[in-house]
C-alpha cells in the first residue's frame, strides 16, 4: 500500500493493482481515516437508533444479525478527495491527503438494510435526514466522525449496515464491527464503526457534514469561505481513470493496450469511455469490460498506436445521464480538492 499518512492511517494501493480484479481484495482496498482506528469489543457493542422515531432501539451485533434479514450489495466506495494530486498541481491545497487516483475500491458488502432498521424503529414523517455517527475520536469534532443522508436515500434497499466485506467480517480499518455503506454517494457518508443512528428534521451539524465535504467554486479560498454557502457533496461525478500505463513509463512504439476504471455516482451507468494518444485531438472508443452493476465501477480497455516521442494519453467518460468530464482540472479546482473529474492524463515516453 502507498501510505499517504501514518497517523491517522491513510493509504491506497498502487494504481495498476486496481485493475487486477473487479472486486478489490480487502488488502488492496484504500483506507481513509480522520482519527485513530478504535478498538471495539464486539460482545459489548451496541447500536442506538433514536430521534424522530416511535421506538428507540439498542441493538447488539448478534441481535442485528438475528432479527433482520441479510442483504448483499456490490458497490464502489470512492473518497471525495480521489485524484486530488492533479488539483494540487494547479494550485496548492493545504492540509489534505494528496491522493492520486487510488482512493477507490469495489467490494461486496453484506449486512442489514438501513431502511429495515428505520422501519422497525418507526421513523416518523417529520424526519427528513438520518444522522450517522462513528466511534472514532477526531480532532475537529468532539462527537466523532459523522454525517447525514436524506431519509429517502436511507430507505433505499442498497444502503446497508454492513458487517461483512467480500464475504468476511470487516477488518478494524474498514469499520469493524459495523459500518454504513451508502452506494452512489461519496465515501464520507459510509460512516465506519457506527455508534448511533438519529432521525432528524435537519441535516447533521457534525463538522464533516457542515464544513468538510462541501464543494466551493475555484475563486473561493479557505481564508474567506462562508461554510453555509458550499454545496454539500453527495453523488460523485462521472470519471474515467487510466491505470496502465503509468505516468513517465517508457514504452516501445507501436500497439498499446491501455486499461482503467470508470465510475459515476447515483447509480448511473458508464455509457462510454474514450481514449486519446495525442492529448485529446483524436479519440478511440474503449471497450467496456464485464457486466454493468448499478452501484459499481466499470473496467475498460483501449487499443492505441503510439508513435515515438513524449505522448500524452487521455481518458474521458460519459454516464447514462449524458454527463461528461471537463477537459482541464483548473475548471474544477477547489480549495479542499474534492471530486476532481477532469480528463485523466498520463504522459509516457515512446521509443
Amino acid at each position: 500500500m502507498v501510505v499517504r499518512s501514518a497517523e491517522p492511517y491513510n493509504a491506497g494501493p498502487p494504481l495498476e493493482t486496481l485493475r487486477m480484479s473487479l472486486l478489490t481484495p480487502v488488502q488492496l482496498f484504500f483506507v481513509r481515516n480522520h482519527g485513530t482506528v478504535p478498538v471495539v469489543d464486539a460482545a459489548a457493542y451496541r447500536l442506538t437508533v433514536s430521534g424522530l422515531v416511535d421506538r428507540e432501539l439498542r441493538l447488539s451485533l448478534v441481535a442485528l444479525q438475528r432479527e433482520f434479514a441479510p442483504s448483499t450489495v456490490a458497490a464502489t466506495i470512492q473518497c471525495a478527495g480521489n485524484r486530488r494530486r492533479e488539483l494540487n498541481a494547479v494550485r496548492s491545497i493545504e492540509g489534505e491527503i494528496p491522493w492520486d487516483a487510488e482512493a477507490v475500491g469495489t467490494a461486496t458488502w453484506t449486512g442489514v438494510p438501513l431502511g429495515a432498521v428505520l422501519r422497525a424503529a418507526g421513523a416518523r414523517d417529520l424526519g427528513r435526514y438520518v444522522h450517522l455517527l462513528g466511534l472514532d475520536t477526531v480532532a475537529t469534532d468532539t462527537q466523532g466522525f459523522g454525517g447525514s443522508i436524506p431519509l429517502e436515500k436511507a430507505m433505499s434497499p442498497e444502503v446497508l449496515l454492513a458487517y461483512e466485506m467480500n464475504g468476511s467480517p470487516l477488518l478494524p480499518v474498514h469499520g469493524f464491527p459495523l459500518r454504513v455503506v451508502v452506494p452512489g454517494y461519496i465515501g464520507a457518508r459510509s460512516v465506519k464503526w457506527l455508534r448511533s443512528i438519529f432521525v432528524a428534521a435537519e441535516p447533521s451539524r457534525n463538522y464533516f457534514q457542515s464544513h468538510a465535504y462541501k464543494w466551493f467554486p475555484p475563486h473561493i479560498r479557505a481564508q474567506t469561505v462562508d461554510w453555509t454557502a458550499g454545496l454539500t457533496l453527495t453523488e460523485p461525478p462521472v470519471s474515467a481513470v487510466i491505470c496502465t500505463p503509468r505516468e513517465g513509463q517508457r514504452l516501445q512504439a507501436g500497439h498499446l493496450t491501455t486499461t482503467g476504471y470508470a465510475f459515476a455516482g447515483g447509480g448511473r451507468q458508464i455509457a462510454r469511455v474514450e481514449v486519446s494518444a495525442d492529448g485529446g485531438m483524436h479519440w478511440e472508443a474503449a471497450q467496456l469490460v464485464g457486466e454493468a452493476h448499478a452501484w459499481a465501477w466499470r473496467f475498460w480497455e483501449a487499443h492505441l498506436r503510439l508513435l515515438p516521442g513524449r505522448r500524452p494519453i487521455v481518458a474521458r467518460a460519459e454516464d447514462s445521464a449524458g454527463a461528461g468530464q471537463p477537459p482541464e482540472p483548473a475548471s474544477v479546482w477547489n480549495f479542499k480538492g474534492y471530486v476532481n473529474n477532469a480528463w485523466h492524463r498520463v504522459t509516457v515516453e515512446v521509443v
